[in-house]
């Protein structure tokens, strides 16, 4: 595969410059001191989203999120002179992972977060580390192809995602009655979708396909070629620490800039092949000059 960065691109982005972020307001946290004084970092994680965020056997998290939230952590560390940092892994569902850095439990969400303006007015964000669309996972031999084709049927999708609300729209939109099912979990989307008490189960089409690579028979489950929603990826910050904000999305950008983005995508999605055009444009227009 190319290098995601080709020089000129690089050069033509960064000549146009990205307008500076603002200094912490007053009375915001301050996310580097705290890190720096407790010689450690929270960091929340998705455990179910195969191939961004999931528990290996080891129970240690993995995923082309955990590998580029562990760059920016060293990064982070070095920042505040510990580059040992402690790493408390934290993993809970979308809606918890948002509770843990609005609260201060945790300093980073390093998973398949949708950056959303709802969030926004709990959380912040970094720049962008993917870019995803939604869809459905239905079993191989079922005559649904299309949303048109769910009306009466029974639907799976994680509470709390921006998922179940594009869902909620798009029925609305068809129209088509069916019984939505609130689900705590991939897994468990997957597990009823094989016993046959969901018709389809709606999510990040990728994490779809990595769940599906998980099931009992895989060759059971196919994924429906159309798209529910546009999932603009990113890291959950506390929100109103722009210093620290800051110090993410200079990793992140030392990361696309640098090449390291290159290995890091080619391990976690080498079957999908190269990355699409705009996710090339991601990398390149989430790069924040010096």
């Amino acid at each position: 595969m190319h290098r995601l960065l080709p020089g000129f691109i690089v050069a033509t982005v960064l000549a146009a410059g990205v307008a500076a972020l603002p200094a912490r307001a007053q009375g915001g946290p301050d996310t580097l001191a705290k890190i720096k004084a407790a010689k450690q970092i929270n960091v929340a994680f998705s455990g179910d989203s195969l191939p961004f965020s999931y528990v290996e056997k080891d129970n240690q998290p993995a995923g082309y999120s955990i590998e580029l939230c562990r760059k920016v952590i060293a990064h982070l560390g070095r920042t505040v002179g510990v580059p040992d940092l402690k790493v408390n892994w934290l993993v809970g569902t979308v809606t918890e992972r948002m509770q843990m850095v609005a609260s201060g439990k945790a300093d980073l969400d390093c998973a398949n977060t949708t950056a959303t303006q709802t969030r926004m007015r709990t959380v912040d964000f970094s720049g962008l580390i993917f870019v995803e669309a939604g869809g459905f996972l239905v079993a191989a031999n079922s005559p649904i192809q299309k949303v048109a084709d769910m009306d009466g049927k029974r639907i799976g999708v994680i509470a709390g995602t921006t998922t179940e609300r594009r869902l909620e729209q798009a029925l609305k939109e068809v129209p088509v009655t069916a019984k939505v099912t609130r689900l705590k979990d991939g897994n468990e989307g997957v597990a009823m979708l094989e016993s046959g008490s969901l018709d389809a189960f709606a999510s990040d089409k990728i994490k779809l396909i990595g769940l599906s690579s998980q099931a009992k028979d895989p060759s059971k489950l196919a994924l429906l070629a159309e798209d529910l929603s546009f999932e603009p990826l990113a890291f959950a910050v506390p929100r109103g620490d722009p210093n620290f904000r800051l110090e993410v999305n200079t990793a992140l950008t030392r990361i696309y800039v640098g090449g390291e983005i290159d290995p890091i995508f080619r391990k976690w999605f080498a079957a999908f092949g190269r990355p699409s055009a705009l996710l090339a444009a991601v990398f390149v227009l989430n790069a924040v000059p010096e």
